[in-house]
């Protein structure tokens, strides 16, 4: 594998798990009502599992409460249950053709966990970047042992992909820092 598709292999594995991290503090609870809350939601209608958002348009029209209009009403059962069922604390009022959550604020003891677990998720990333720099390292040392590139050229590529970590480091633990600027402000 030549020294650039090495590279290009572990920025774009970073992107991912960046993107994943993204994804994870979207479903974090703030104070504040956010349609990423019920993302994760899944619901069992026309015979399988099918995202919400596929579902329904979701939307928030006042800071603590979020709207869900089904595409089709008659889903709302389904969608309302599957709130229920996906345990974020939500209580949804349903009224026919609207879904309606009141996102309740967080107790400080609430957003400690929230804040705790913001900070997990970022460790959690930034082992994963850790961890695509070593299977890049190791390829680079592979590559030269097969006699593939040069020691000069290994030795390049580990350079750069420490950059990579780094960078991506430094952009969870951003991602991580606003996130809970967010939950202990709600």
């Amino acid at each position: 594998m030549p020294a650039d598709e090495i590279l290009m292999d572990a920025e774009e594995r970073m992107e991912k798990a960046i993107a994943h991290l993204g994804d994870s503090l979207s479903g974090i609870r703030t104070g504040r009502a956010t349609p990423g809350l019920v993302d994760s939601i899944r619901v069992e209608v026309y015979g399988s599992m099918q995202p919400l958002k596929q579902l329904a348009s979701v939307g928030t029209p006042e800071p603590q409460q979020i709207v869900i209009r089904p595409y089709d009403a008659s889903t709302i059962k389904e969608i309302e249950k599957a709130i229920v069922a996906g345990d974020l604390g939500l209580n949804p009022q349903n009224d026919g053709r609207i879904i309606r959550l009141n996102v309740p604020a967080l107790s400080t003891e609430v957003r400690k966990k929230m804040v705790s677990r913001v900070k997990e998720l970022a460790e959690e990333a930034k082992v994963s970047l850790r961890n695509i720099r070593r299977d890049a390292n190791k390829t680079a040392d592979g590559e030269e042992k097969s006699k593939e590139i040069s020691e000069d050229d290994r030795d390049k590529i580990k350079s750069d992909v420490q950059e990579l970590t780094k960078k991506y480091e430094v952009q969870a633990t951003e991602m991580a820092k606003a996130r809970e600027a967010e939950v202990t402000e709600g």
